[in-house]
């Protein structure tokens, strides 16, 4: 009869517990800010970056993914496909759109110029491959459209090998 309980009272002390813990290390529900009578709303709290004042930034995600052969010994090897974002100043949306070709031709001679060097053979992910690679085409993205272009995200990366 015990052998048939225990499950039983086992499930019911367990999902207690959880409950119980659920309770305790729930966060505290956050102030409700009301607006005032006279039609005004409250202000919109966003937080702020440290070094960061008053500058609004943006994240743009390039509309396709980067397709590079890796090349060894004359023949191809692997490919790696790659999505990019930019992290911009706020309202460069437009802008990044009308480029987009040219963006898309100078990240991809950095893209090949990486590949060639062997930035995509053995542990590509490792951050020493990974910070020159971004650092050229942060550097790219900001001699075709200024200083308006605070970084390159390398949102998606994976090596096909063939």
């Amino acid at each position: 009869m015990l052998s048939k309980l225990l499950p039983v009272i086992l499930l019911l002390v367990g999902t207690a517990g959880g409950i119980g813990a659920g309770v305790m290390l729930a966060p505290a529900p956050a102030p409700e800010e009301h607006a005032e009578d006279s039609g005004e709303h409250a202000e919109e709290i966003t937080p702020e970056l440290p070094g960061e004042e008053e500058e609004q930034r943006e994240y743009i995600k390039m509309a396709n993914q980067f397709v590079v052969p890796v090349v060894e010994r004359e023949q191809l090897s692997s490919l790696v496909v790659i999505s990019l974002s930019l992290e911009t100043k706020a309202g460069m949306n437009e802008k990044i759109h009308a480029y987009e070709p040219k963006l898309r031709d100078v990240f991809l001679q950095v893209l090949f110029d990486h590949a060639n060097m062997g930035g995509f053979r053995g542990a590509f992910t490792r951050s020493d491959m990974l910070t020159p690679l971004r650092t050229a085409l942060r550097e790219a993205a900001q001699k075709q459209l200024g200083k308006d272009i605070y970084d390159v995200l390398i949102v998606e990366m994976s090596r096909q090998d063939v």
